[in-house]
């Protein structure tokens, strides 16, 4: 019998557990570890945080799903992991052996890197759904007293969309209210340009965000190092080309929501050989750790090196379609590593994304999505704000029963025949 473990159930481990379940033999066991039974839907927290979604409406209990396909489910979550044992420690403090490891976690978020940051300080998040909750009750007090806003990513953050998501959602919802007028609003931002995303743009990303920006009034500052937040204002130092102080802005601000940089989790930070000085999980293009043979990484976890210098640090990012190709990459080469055989599966690391702006919307498709790319694309219009309905519609079914979800390889294959068809014409 082969005991495989995977560790988290977002939106990576669940879609691990679905398709590594489909590669099991008879007498093959798999345990999905993760703090608590529910999975929540990431994409829609922008949404909760305007009241658009409620908290229910975007989470599943994992529960009655893992028992129904036959995978164990522990909600006592890992507090280390010991791969020289084959171990991971639970916060029980139990212990689970494994012969194969899926890390899965996804990251810790770096609040305490910069002084009152946080939901427990000055600012806001979306980073998860209870976030997104007590950010809702902040947008309600800013309704009902409207003031400056202040809406980005901080240094050494490595997921861009969903900030460029949330400043224009609440855009639109402001101007359905009828006080935008009374909200002055600041995208502050560590990339080098607007449209960046850590992937050196995608298409015309800087073109069309910018675009949005400027025909929504929204100001902008890049190459922004933050270094406080206070209750009522931000201090930042916007750098120039050679990384030296351009200008230091204080900016006031009646709700902040900034994204943080991320950093490995507890149960894996430190581990030797295993996880980089961040706590990210070093893998190869087999998606396997170099010395722990027997331990894969997927998802928000690995450790990708960044796109080139720029002014102020900032990370890649880990899209759906990214982590899908992990996912499916992992599973086949574990199934061949099962059969005696060496892994010979390589993901693909496209990015498809569809960022939503409440009455439209950017999509975009890199292939790979680091460059040079073979394919590089991007395109807006309402039929982004919609897709994205769907799309969520769509994956919130499948994770309800158990099944295997290859959404974003199907999605990507239309893009590439829109864009050929572009072309054409």
């Amino acid at each position: 019998m082969t005991h495989i473990v995977v560790l988290g159930a977002g939106l990576g481990g669940t879609m691990m557990a679905f398709e590594m379940h489909e590669k099991l033999r008879s007498g093959d066991k798999l345990t999905v570890v993760n703090k608590g039974s529910t999975y929540q839907f990431v994409p829609s927290n922008p949404w909760v945080a305007v009241r658009w979604r409620e908290r229910k409406d975007i989470e599943i209990d994992l529960i009655p799903v893992m028992k129904k396909k036959g995978i164990e489910l522990n909600t006592s979550g890992a507090k280390r992991v010991y791969p020289d044992k084959n171990q991971v420690e639970l916060n029980d403090g139990t212990t689970i052996d494994y012969d194969f490891l899926i890390v899965a976690t996804g990251p810790d978020l770096a609040f305490s890197d910069i002084p009152g940051f946080g939901p427990e300080h000055h600012t806001q998040s979306i980073c998860h759904a209870h976030h997104a909750e007590q950010a809702a009750i902040a947008v309600d007090k800013l309704i009902q007293n409207p003031g400056p806003i202040v809406i980005g990513a901080v240094q050494g953050a490595s997921c861009f969309g969903p900030a460029y998501e949330f400043a224009l959602i609440l855009d639109t919802e402001l101007k359905r209210r009828k006080i935008r007028d009374q909200v002055p609003m600041t995208f502050v931002t560590s990339e080098p340009y607007i449209g960046h995303l850590g992937l050196d743009g995608v298409g015309d990303t800087k073109g069309l965000l910018e675009s949005e920006l400027r025909n929504r009034h929204i100001k902008w500052v890049t190459s922004a190092v933050v270094k406080q937040f206070e209750a009522d204002k931000v201090t930042v130092d916007e750098l120039n080309e050679d990384a030296q102080v351009k200008h230091t802005h204080e900016i006031p601000f009646s709700f902040c929501m900034m994204l943080p940089a991320f950093k490995g989790v507890s149960a894996i930070s430190g581990v030797e050989n295993l996880v980089n000085p961040k706590g990210f999980v070093m893998i190869n293009k087999h998606q396997q750790n170099m010395t722990y043979k027997n331990v894969f990484g997927i998802g928000v976890c690995v450790a990708i090196p960044p796109i080139g210098k720029t002014p102020v640090p900032v990370g890649v990012p880990k899209t759906g379609f990214m982590i899908e190709s992990m996912v499916t990459a992992t599973a086949q080469n574990i199934a061949e590593m099962m059969e005696g055989r060496d892994p010979k599966y390589v993901a693909t690391w496209n990015a498809v994304c569809l960022a939503d702006f409440g009455d439209g919307g950017v999509a975009f498709f890199a292939q790979p999505q680091i460059p040079p790319r073979n394919l590089n694309w991007a395109s807006k219009g309402k039929w982004v704000h919609f897709a994205k309905i769907g799309f969520e519609k769509y994956f919130m079914h499948k994770v309800s029963v158990g099944e295997s979800m290859p959404f974003y390889e199907k999605f990507a294959l239309e893009l590439m025949k829109i864009h050929k068809l572009k072309e054409e014409k």
